[in-house]
């Protein structure tokens, strides 16, 4: 199960992770605006996080597989949209609307949190994180295979390669709705309806602190993972640095995402978070401050990807801690909603601040105080397990 979900999130997972790579050829060969482009894969982002709780509710009451077959149809349809988009109207639609539709019903949302219903409460973080850590091989393989598959054959041929893949991921979702034998039904009070663990759960400081947090993680990958290689390549470095960077990234992260699932498991989770959120927001501001260099590229990226999903796995893990599994996907959603504007804005911003100002300077200012603040948010959380009451009819005398 663990493998079926590490698949399934290296498709999705690593097909967005080479947007930042279409920026310039569709700029140049398509002839559309920056800001634009930065647009539909700043809206991706945003739909991502608006359907997120949808998608979450409809896997913890249908199961995984159904969703995620669903959204490997959408995510599919949106890059072959974006393959054949003649004007910057179908690129958003595509890009931006289908596939944030597809990658909500592929991603954490659904194939994490199937993989953390079923673990043990002792053994849930590690195998998160190791779902986690497996699904970062397709940003360390996919994104090269974009890159060539652009550079020989152009963008469209590359984009409906990506296409490919994510349906061929698809038949793996059965493999996440298998469930242990049942054990004798236990008499006892029903689980709380969803109505009720949401009140309690917008209720709770802990989870309103982690969700505002979140924002942090979204806004700074988002940006990162976009207008890294442009930036590079105002830097003056190699055209060819950026694609690198980002499979390094990818590659570092298996071994952080584990990591990060194994501390999840021994220390408290929000102590975990708010030191990775730390060491993010420091890494972020020496690179940018320091001068760049083949060296200080590589460096920057593996230091990211030590720290680029662990916040993952350590996010649906401290919810599961707290609430339990019966709502996970859709408690979850809604806290994954607040990552997905950070995405959104991130993204966005950056082609934007760029266009305006003709540099990234404000942006990654602004990304790496924004670290300091997540880290700064989440070391006070409580994450001892609630009781979510629930309004039964009374008994008959």
């Amino acid at each position: 199960m663990v493998l079926a979900a590490a698949l399934i999130l290296s498709a999705a997972m690593g097909i967005r992770q080479t947007f930042g790579l279409f920026i310039g050829p569709f700029s140049f060969d398509r002839g559309l605006p920056v800001t634009l482009i930065a647009f539909a894969i700043a809206l991706h982002n945003l739909v991502w996080g608006f359907a997120q709780p949808f998608a979450g509710a409809a896997a913890d009451r249908y199961g995984a597989a159904p969703v995620v077959a669903f959204g490997a149809v959408a995510f599919a349809a949106g890059l072959v949209l974006a393959a054949v988009a003649p004007s910057g109207i179908m690129l958003v639609v595509g890009m931006g609307v289908l596939v944030g539709i597809g990658v909500s019903c592929t991603t954490f949302g659904v194939v994490l949190t199937a993989v953390g219903r079923v673990a043990s409460s002792e053994k849930r973080s590690m195998a998160m994180g190791l779902a986690s850590a497996g699904g970062s091989l397709g940003q360390v393989l996919i994104v090269p295979l974009a890159q060539v598959v652009t550079e020989t054959s152009g963008i469209a041929a590359s984009l409906l390669v990506l296409a490919l893949l994510v349906l061929a991921a698809a038949p793996l979702g059965i493999i996440l709705d298998r469930r242990e034998p049942s054990a004798a039904p236990v008499q006892g009070p029903p689980p709380p309806s969803l109505g009720e663990a949401l009140s309690q759960a917008c209720r709770h400081s802990g989870y309103r602190l982690l969700t505002i947090g979140f924002f942090t993680c979204g806004f700074q990958l988002a940006f990162i993972g976009t207008h890294l290689p442009g930036y590079l390549v105002l830097c003056h470095m190699p055209i060819g640095l950026g694609a690198t960077a980002l499979s390094l990234i990818g590659l570092f992260n298996m071994a952080g995402s584990w990591a990060c699932g194994w501390l999840g498991g021994r220390y408290r989770q929000q102590y975990v978070l708010g030191w990775l959120y730390l060491i993010r927001g420091v890494a972020i501001a020496a690179f940018f401050l320091l001068p760049k260099s083949s060296a200080s590229v590589v460096i920057f990226a593996a230091v990211m990807g030590l720290t680029w999903l662990g916040t993952v796995p350590l996010t649906s893990g401290l919810v599961a801690k707290v609430f339990g599994t019966r709502h996970l996907g859709t408690l979850f959603g809604v806290c994954f909603l607040s990552h997905q504007i950070g995405s959104f804005l991130g993204a966005w911003l950056g082609g934007f601040v760029f266009d305006v100002t003709g540099s990234y300077s404000l942006i990654w200012a602004a990304t790496a105080a924004a670290g300091l603040v997540a880290a700064a948010l989440h070391f006070p959380i409580n994450d001892r397990a609630v009781t979510i009451p629930v309004h039964s009819a009374p008994a008959r005398a």
